[in-house]
Formats: C-alpha cells, sequence, structure tokens
C-alpha cells in the first residue's frame, strides 16, 4: 500500500469536520425517486455532533461526476457518495472516482463469490454485467453489503475519507449505521455517542412545549442549547452544550427534570416511535391489541407490524372501507350505520369493539374519517376524524379536526390514536384507569 496517499485524517475537533454528500442518479433529479438519503445521513451524522456542510446531487454523466467529486474532495475532511456501485451501463462512479483518485480498480474474488452465493440464495443464476461489481480501488476496504450485490468501499487517501455506498436505502441504511459511523467514531472524525439529550413528546405543540420548559430552561443560562422540531402530532425538544460547559451527564438530568414536568406529554428520551412506546408498555403488562381502520388504510396496523416481535402483542387489524365490510368483518349491526353514519363517535365505538372481540384482544383502536377531496355527509368537512379506544375497563371516542391533505390526515390522525393508546396504558401501569365512558365525543 502507497503510504504517500494512504493518510489518515488529521485529528481536529468535531464540530469543525467538513462533510459533504454527493448523491448520484438521474432518478434523483427527475423527481422519480426522493432524496431520502440526505434526511437519514445528515440525521445520523447530527446526532454525533457534526453537521453536513452540502449536499450535492448529480447526474449519472461522468464529467459531471467526475467535477464535482474534485471540487468536494479539494474542500471537505469526508465525502460520502450514494449511488452509481451497480451492475448496469449508468453505474459509473466507481470508475469515474478511481481515475480521479488515481487509483486502478482491480478484481476482488470474495466480492465475486459474494455475490454468486446471493444470487444462489435466491435461486437465480448471475449475469456477466454483475462482475461489474467485483472491482474495487486497489488501496480501498470493501464494505459489506449484507442487502445487496454492491459493496461500498472506504479509502484514506490525502488525508481524507471516501465512503462509497450503494444507493437502496435497505443497503445503504444498516452499512452506514453499523459499518460507516464506527469507522468513523474510531478515527476522531465524529463522536462515538449522541452529541445531544432528545426529549420527544406528544400531545402538546411547539409553542406550548416551549412555555411549559421555560423556567428550567432560564436556571441554566448559556449553558444549555435548545432546538425544537415538530412532526404531525409530536414534538421533539433536543438538549445540549456546544460550549462544552455541562457534561452529558448534567445534561441528562436536565432533560429528566423536564420530564417530570411533562408527565404524560413525554413519550421517550430518544427516538423511539409511539408504536414502540405503546408495544413496550402492552408487553409489559402482557396485553393484547387490534386495531380496526378505514380512513388510515392500514397505516396504523403497518405501525405496529414494522415492530419486531409484534405478534406477542400485536392480535391482529381489520381495513374495512365498506359498511359491508364493517358488518362482517367486525359484527356491526347494520341499523347503527344507518342511524348514525359510517363516520360518527358510535361507529368508531362499534369497530373498536368488534376488532377487540372478534380479535381477542384486550386493547383495540378503531380510526374512522373523511380523508378525500369532498366534504362527508352530514356537513363534516374534510379533516373529520374519531377515534375509538377499546380497553379492559371501557371504551371511549373522540372527535378530531384535521385538515389539510390526505397524507397529513392519516398520519396526524395515526399519532393521535397511538398517543391515547400509549396514555391509557400508562394510566393502566399505575393503576390511574380512565373512568368507564361508553358513548360519545370525548375532545
Amino acid at each position: 500500500m502507497d503510504s504517500s496517499t494512504h493518510a489518515t485524517p488529521p485529528r481536529k475537533p468535531v464540530n469543525q469536520v467538513r462533510y459533504e454528500l454527493l448523491t448520484l442518479g438521474d432518478e434523483l433529479l427527475l423527481g422519480l425517486t426522493a432524496n431520502g438519503h440526505l434526511t437519514f445521513i445528515g440525521q445520523q451524522l447530527g446526532r454525533r455532533g457534526v453537521q453536513l456542510d452540502r449536499n450535492v446531487t448529480i447526474t449519472d454523466e461522468a464529467g459531471a461526476i467526475a467535477r464535482q467529486f474534485r471540487e468536494s474532495w479539494a474542500r471537505a475532511d469526508v465525502v460520502i457518495t450514494t449511488g452509481g456501485l451497480g451492475p448496469t451501463c449508468d453505474d459509473r462512479t466507481r470508475d469515474v472516482l478511481a481515475e480521479v483518485l488515481g487509483q486502478k480498480l482491480v478484481f476482488d474474488p470474495a466480492i465475486e463469490q459474494a455475490m454468486l452465493d446471493r444470487f444462489a440464495a435466491f435461486g437465480r443464476k448471475m449475469t456477466p454485467n454483475n462482475l461489474k461489481q467485483a472491482y474495487r480501488f486497489e488501496r480501498a476496504e470493501v464494505i459489506p453489503n449484507a442487502n445487496g450485490t454492491a459493496p461500498g468501499l472506504w479509502v484514506e487517501q490525502d488525508g481524507r475519507v471516501l465512503c462509497m455506498l450503494p444507493g437502496p436505502p435497505n443497503e445503504l441504511q444498516p452499512m452506514f449505521v453499523n459499518q460507516i459511523l464506527p469507522r468513523l467514531a474510531q478515527l476522531g472524525l465524529l463522536l462515538d455517542r449522541e452529541a445531544y439529550v432528545q426529549i420527544r413528546t406528544a400531545g402538546i405543540g411547539e409553542s406550548g412545549l416551549e412555555t411549559k420548559l421555560q423556567p428550567i430552561f432560564d436556571q441554566h443560562g448559556d449553558a444549555l442549547s435548545i432546538a425544537f422540531c415538530a412532526h404531525q402530532g409530536m414534538v421533539d425538544c433536543r438538549l445540549s452544550s456546544p460550549s462544552g460547559k455541562y457534561s452529558l451527564s448534567q445534561i441528562d438530568e436536565v432533560a429528566r427534570d423536564c420530564g417530570r414536568l411533562l408527565g404524560e406529554d413525554l413519550t421517550c428520551y430518544g427516538h423511539d416511535s409511539l408504536a414502540k412506546v405503546a408495544s413496550d408498555l402492552l408487553r409489559a403488562q402482557e396485553k393484547r391489541l387490534a386495531v380496526a381502520e378505514t380512513a388510515t388504510g392500514g397505516l396504523l396496523a403497518n405501525a405496529f407490524t414494522e415492530l419486531g416481535g409484534a405478534c406477542k402483542f400485536f392480535a391482529g387489524g381489520v381495513v374495512c372501507c365498506s359498511n359491508d365490510a364493517r358488518m362482517q368483518l367486525l359484527d356491526i349491526p347494520e341499523c347503527l350505520l344507518l342511524q348514525h353514519g359510517a363516520v360518527s363517535a358510535e361507529c368508531a365505538v362499534a369497530m373498536a369493539t368488534g376488532a377487540a372481540e372478534t380479535l381477542g384482544a384486550d386493547y383495540a383502536i378503531a380510526v374512522t374519517g373523511f380523508g378525500g377531496e369532498t366534504t362527508g355527509p352530514g356537513g363534516n368537512p374534510i379533516g373529520t376524524i374519531y377515534i375509538a379506544l377499546h380497553a379492559p375497563h371501557g371504551v371511549w371516542s373522540k372527535k378530531l379536526s384535521y385538515p389539510g391533505p390526505r397524507p397529513t390526515i392519516k398520519t396526524r390522525a395515526v399519532n393521535a390514536a397511538l398517543d391515547w393508546l400509549r396514555r391509557e396504558l400508562l394510566r393502566a401501569a399505575s393503576g390511574a384507569v380512565t373512568p368507564i365512558r361508553r358513548t360519545g365525543a370525548m375532545q
């Protein structure tokens, strides 16, 4: 290995390390694929105390790739590229960057064997063009790809680091978290832990959260840095001390003070989803959950089935958009639907009760509403949502209003349902259950 070009990046404060991300692919510029790599990689680096200085999206044309890489390589300490490592003619990243860096491409039999094994596992024959992926830079380390055929490459040269990753998110994301981040931390290019403590809340707005926590913040002055990030029905508050006046343990103690003040509005410390928090409570209490959905179209069930071991607490879900489906799958009386309508407190309660009884669950959530382009019957506007919660000690409903586009309505409805379940499970764990109330709307 040529030590004149393979040089460890110089040590400098983490917040002074310059990162640039090059996302490659015509499909990104054409809008055919969203640039989720920027969101994911930026978030992961931010958690470790560094911030992307720049993201540039480039076409698959060789000249454009070479020009942008030369510019980024001259400016940055770490350059990350995504895409262009596959087997087809438009995958040019590997060849172009090898030429710019003055490294030869060498065939690696170990990569070829990994590809052959993967194709064999799927019962498929590997076509010759896949061998393009078996070439690596002569002075590069291979980053194994457990979910695809294109490995990543790690290069240390000219006092800089180059991380080359494949484009598919299911391949890139685990490679970045499990292999790239630890390597960067080992070189001192980012922190080996999160740079802040995050307080995740639900059911309280951004301005309301700041107002509620301001008395605690006032006690710490400029030693504490505070940042808020609002989601659909959720708000995160990140606490850090860029000046170094507070240690992580001191920041953690401030966060605990905030949590005690927030009470049930506190979802968790960290990044767990509402579904994850609710599922942990269900597991701890050895309870099972069922869901019934119309307006959210399966998103509520999906929030739980994305979690590992969901079968231990999730009994199942029913998506029923027609009255016939509601009657057949959830045993809802036709007279109830005719009298009150499918979007009503009464229907939501019947859906939750039917889901719990049909699927043998202790808890059940139901969501029904109008998320489309037209106003519903009875003057109910778009965004009218009814949520019902069935618990061992009763059943209730809530009427909510979420005007906006369909995806926003669905996301907010799911988060509202999950937050209600979470709060009810917290009360059950403490013995302070909600008084039984069988019908009606609870605002």
